[in-house]
């Protein structure tokens, strides 16, 4: 069952580190958003491989829309 990741906040992507297939650890860092030229990482909520990346970078989110999922 997949596990939704999570946009902290609203904004937008700026950089994403990770790909689907790739193993990440509890809050290891998957992308980093910007907002009010602040840059906040999203974590991984616990351990597992990136199923999906639901985002693009420059993509505009609000908070907690699902922005990749874990497996």
């Amino acid at each position: 069952m997949a596990v939704e990741v999570l946009s902290p906040i609203t904004g937008n992507v700026w950089k994403i580190l990770k790909t689907a297939g790739d193993e990440v650890e509890e809050f290891e860092t998957i992308m980093i958003m910007e907002s009010m030229k602040m840059e906040i990482p999203v974590e991984a909520p616990q351990d597992g491989k990136i199923k999906e990346i639901m985002v693009k970078e420059g993509s505009s989110v609000i908070e907690e829309d699902v922005v990749a999922l874990l497996e």
